[in-house]
């Protein structure tokens, strides 16, 4: 059962940085996806970034493009998320999602595996 681990949460100031981390372990397929989604009190969960596993494609929601990077590690199967000129709207949970079938998608339909999530804070 393919597990993801999150780290690096924490509480930072409007404008400061941070680097999310997700670890897998238990992957057994080659071309796959992994993205990381938040979800903020009174709102939907949303779409941060994604990579492709085969590629390394990357994509990025709108609000995001510009401040975050997201980047992998292959010998550790880790995706990392970088966290830069953070506002206080990005506060919220950050989640780890992996899709199997390597899409990339937006959507959080496509992913089939998801990490416990990792509390970001940005204060103003």
């Amino acid at each position: 059962q393919v597990q993801l681990v999150e780290s690096g949460g924490g509480l930072v100031q409007a404008g400061g940085s941070l680097r999310l981390s997700c670890a897998a372990s238990e992957i057994t397929f080659s071309n796959y996806a992994m993205g990381w989604f938040r979800l903020a009190p009174g709102k939907e969960r949303e779409f941060v970034a994604a990579i492709r596993w085969s590629d390394s494609s990357t994509y990025y929601a709108g609000s995001v493009k510009g401040r975050f990077t997201i980047s992998r590690d292959n010998a550790q199967n880790t995706v990392y998320l970088q966290m830069s000129s953070l506002k206080p709207e990005d506060t919220a949970v950050y989640y780890c999602a992996l899709d199997r079938w390597g899409r990339g998608a937006a959507g959080a339909r496509a992913y089939n595996y998801w990490g416990q999530g990792t509390r970001v804070t940005v204060s103003s």
